[in-house]
């Protein structure tokens, strides 16, 4: 697995001094900016595929972009985070059930599908309507405005302690993925997925309290973008490859 450079993934936290030019016109003034007319259509395109996948029919309240893209924080790293406004409310009995199977059906889309737009990868996810939007800035693709406008704010990363915080718990994974090894197939995936949710939970706790730019959410994004989040939500299929696997016995 090749790993980013430290540098260049800090480098990656630091504010642009406009929005992304190759996705917004007048990138210089967020108040006109509108998104690139070719980008909005395919991306409300690829929005109604992804629904079409869902095969349940729901009613869309809207369609939203969000994240560094819709911001000073872009990046090589960014990606068209676009997400698909339905109220769970309207399943009645069958929420929890609809949401397990909306995340399920969005692994296997994005999985199926390598759809780059200007160099950007499309992620596309079903979000409640009801839930808190912790992004900074928001923006209506089906009705083409903003929801809400990016602001550039004050902000300085400290990157040592960034990569001193990211180092401990890329110490905590490799040791959570060693010690699986040893265990049998159902303790080495419950112990991933518990570390796993550790994870989660440190990134939402920073979302909460500091927003996009606190410590634990940029030490999260560090780790995904240095492969050791890959890492972590590959070893689940690479442990059940391996225990499940029998070798060749030589009858010779």
């Amino acid at each position: 697995m090749s790993m980013t450079s430290d540098k260049k993934i800090i480098n990656s936290f630091y504010l642009q001094d406009e929005l992304n030019p190759n996705v917004w016109t007048s990138p210089d003034n967020p108040k006109i900016a509108k998104l690139k007319p070719e980008i909005r259509e395919r991306l409300l395109k690829i929005a109604d595929i992804f629904v079409d996948s869902l095969d349940i029919e729901i009613f869309v309240q809207d369609i939203i972009l969000i994240g560094s893209l819709t911001g000073y924080n872009w990046s090589e790293f960014s990606d068209f985070d676009l997400h698909i406004l339905y109220d769970y409310d309207d399943a009645g009995d069958k929420k929890e059930l609809y949401k397990e199977l909306f995340r399920l059906k969005k692994t296997i889309f994005n999985a199926a599908h390598d759809i780059i737009i200007k160099g950007f990868d499309v992620e596309v996810f079903v979000q409640d309507l009801n839930e808190e939007e912790k992004s900074i800035a928001s923006y209506s693709v089906l009705n083409d405005e903003w929801i809400r406008e990016p602001k550039k704010e004050n902000f300085e990363i400290d990157p040592k302690a960034i990569k001193e915080k990211a180092e401990q718990w890329m110490d905590i994974i490799d040791g959570v993925l060693e010690n699986a090894e040893d265990e049998d197939l159902e303790n080495a995936i419950k112990l991933v997925k518990k570390y796993r949710e550790k994870l989660r939970k440190y990134r939402t706790c920073g979302l909460e309290k500091e927003g996009e730019f606190s410590y634990e959410n940029l030490v999260f994004k560090f780790l995904r973008r240095n492969g050791y989040i890959t890492k972590l939500e590959n070893f689940k299929n690479e442990i059940t490859d391996k225990k499940l696997s029998l070798e060749n016995q030589n009858l010779e």
